[in-house]
């Protein structure tokens, strides 16, 4: 068992190794939608920094969401780039570790700022006169402080447990990047008590926030029933609809992948679901945060008119 575990030292990702033929036309989209997933979410990260009707707790972490975006598509598609381009999919074992701490840092944190935010729009439309009290820039600051915090823990514990563990071969991880349940197929030997601690942590880290953000939104959605006038409904509820957007998006793939067991993983429906989590829902965030909101777009005009100023 050591002599085999000591030759597992890289992996083979090969999600996309059976689309031969399209290699060259997948790394034109990815990279396509990479680059634009990065300048979106630097703008909002501009915007937010620089504009001065943006200094809201709800824009503090729409800064934050942004900069988590950036890295967190930063971890999968520049390593898929190289791949499509090189035809070469080997990653080291230490580097495919490493790949899988960074997607569990981003995404845990990523858990943890969505109910931040969902705590600020109770805050904004339940207790509004107490909402400068409750999320002053001090507790903006421990609230993603503590988002952080976890994210570090979630990918410190599953990373270390998952390749504490033995690997004897094969080596071909039926992925486009280091996911844990298909890494998790390649140890030897009975996995099923590792996989139902790594299903009750999954589900710690991901059903706690998507609690609280129900919670939230459950408190939110009576104090809107109580609105006398419709236009006031309708501006209250507008102001959550993006977030909402957001949450379905990311926990309805995160619970997806996550919190079932490793038999029921599926070599092509699963990775195309990451991809749409990993790849394509970054994307999503500023476009749905821009054009659902006027403040926002007011912001980008105000900053275009700067850099190309009106002729006389």
């Amino acid at each position: 068992m050591n002599t085999n575990t000591s030759m597992v030292t890289e992996f083979l990702l090969v999600g996309f190794s059976h689309l031969a033929d399209l290699q060259g036309l997948l790394f034109s989209v990815f990279l396509t939608i990479y680059l634009l997933t990065v300048a979106g979410n630097f703008l909002i990260v501009v915007l937010v920094s620089t504009d001065a009707a943006l200094q809201s707790p709800m824009y503090f972490f729409l800064r934050v969401l942004s900069t988590l975006e950036m890295g967190y598509t930063s971890v999968t598609v520049p390593l898929l780039l190289h791949h499509l381009l090189s035809g070469q999919c080997h990653i080291s074992r230490s580097g495919c570790a490493l790949q899988m701490f960074f997607f569990l840092f981003f995404g845990a944190t990523e858990c943890c700022l969505l109910a931040a935010m969902a705590y600020d729009r109770y805050a904004a439309i339940c207790e509004p006169l107490r909402y400068p009290l409750l999320l002053s820039h001090r507790m903006c600051l421990q609230l993603t402080g503590s988002a952080w915090a976890c994210g570090v823990l979630v990918g410190l514990g599953h990373t270390c447990f998952i390749f504490s563990l033995p690997f004897c071969g094969p080596n071909a991880i039926p992925h486009f990047f280091c996911e844990i349940q298909p890494v998790l197929q390649l140890v030897c030997g009975d996995t099923s008590l590792n996989e139902l601690q790594i299903i009750l942590a999954a589900a710690l880290i991901i059903l706690c926030p998507f609690g609280l953000i129900l919670g939230s939104y459950g408190r939110i959605l009576i104090t809107i029933f109580w609105i006398p006038s419709a236009v006031g409904r309708r501006k209250a509820f507008s102001t959550c609809s993006s977030h909402l957007i957001v949450v379905s998006l990311f926990y309805g793939t995160a619970i997806f992948i996550y919190i079932r067991p490793k038999a029921s993983y599926d070599p092509i429906t699963d990775p195309l679901v990451s991809l749409f989590y990993a790849v394509v829902t970054p994307i999503l965030n500023p476009i749905i945060y821009s054009l659902r909101n006027t403040e926002v777009k007011a912001a980008l005009k105000r900053t275009m008119q700067k850099m190309v100023p009106m002729e006389i």
